[in-house]
């Protein structure tokens, strides 16, 4: 029971005034309407507030060119993973050491889409020199036609993005191309010397122990050549032209990606392959020994069955 003449506590005072507040005018409809309008033009403020700040971070990190790529890299199953792997690899070679770095580097490649791997700013048959800035449009899906598969050479700002990438600037050389609708892919590091690149078609690595050359080509949506080290004891072997990464005399290696083997055709000593090539003709592989043989439409060096088990011959 309370007496009448005992003064209130703080707390009853202050809650007698609330009590006044609700009950009065402060509080009618249009006050309280007011009141939620400034809370959530409060909220909408902060949430953009925190947007601006998060955009910031992304761009400090990563970049306006991976930023924009963010609504694919949100759906890709690896592109995070290897823009992780690209950006932070100073640490993580500290961490694994060189060679787990390039192997694993080589591996998220291998699994990449072309669109993970525009996002990480290599150039692509559009632009060698340049990563991708058309990520609004190469970060879409593609559109492919009701029983047709995805164009193997894709060039320009279209969707799904290009089908070739090259690395101009660090030391790593990527050269990473897709074939028979993305169904295939070769990925070279060159890493600035023949003896220490490496390649992968499909995931699995080819060519090892051999020296390569800066590149391969795809023939018939199948075949993965590069040009190796040739003989040493060949007539013409000797220095090769200013800016080719091989001797003269080279080799040839071809991978089958359908059936996962491999062959090396060996130049015989009348055979002067600076420049093989393949053409394939109904299962036959025609071997030319330059490019300019091959277009002047001659006689091959060497016809090979192409579905011959695993075998380097001479």
């Amino acid at each position: 029971m309370k007496w009448p003449w005992r003064a209130k506590t703080k707390a009853e005072a202050k809650a007698d005034q609330s009590a006044d507040a609700i009950d009065g005018p402060a509080f009618d409809a249009e006050s309280i309407g007011k009141r939620i309008q400034a809370r959530m033009e409060a909220d909408a403020k902060a949430a953009a507030a925190a947007e601006r700040a998060g955009h910031e971070r992304m761009v400090e990190r990563w970049g306006t060119g991976v930023v924009d790529w963010r609504g694919w890299l949100a759906r890709s199953p690896v592109g995070v993973d290897l823009l992780h792997w690209w950006f932070d690899e100073a640490e993580l070679t500290a961490l694994v050491g060189e060679e787990r770095y390039v192997e694993r580097l080589g591996e998220l490649l291998s699994q990449a889409s072309a669109r993970d791997i525009a996002a990480m700013g290599l150039g692509c048959n559009r632009r060698v020199d340049r990563a991708c800035r058309f990520a609004e449009v190469c970060s879409q899906d593609p559109v492919v036609p009701p029983g047709e598969k995805l164009a193997s050479y894709r060039h320009g700002e279209i969707p799904g993005a290009c089908s070739g990438f090259i690395d101009c600037w660090s030391k790593h050389e990527i050269d990473v191309t897709f074939a028979d609708g993305d169904d295939h892919r070769s990925v070279l590091l060159f890493r600035d010397h023949p003896g220490e690149a490496r390649l992968w078609v499909d995931g699995v690595r080819v060519g090892e122990c051999e020296w390569l050359d800066k590149g391969g080509f795809w023939e018939d949506e199948r075949y993965f050549t590069i040009r190796i080290e040739g003989p040493k004891d060949h007539p013409e072997q000797g220095l090769g032209e200013m800016g080719r990464q091989l001797y003269n005399i080279v080799s040839l290696l071809i991978h089958d990606a359908e059936r996962g083997t491999t062959r090396i055709l060996v130049p015989e000593a009348t055979e002067s392959w600076t420049d093989p090539v393949l053409a394939v003709r109904d299962g036959w592989g025609w071997v030319y020994p330059t490019r300019e043989a091959r277009a002047a439409g001659g006689a091959p060096d060497r016809v090979v069955p192409l579905e011959e088990p695993d075998a380097r011959t001479g």
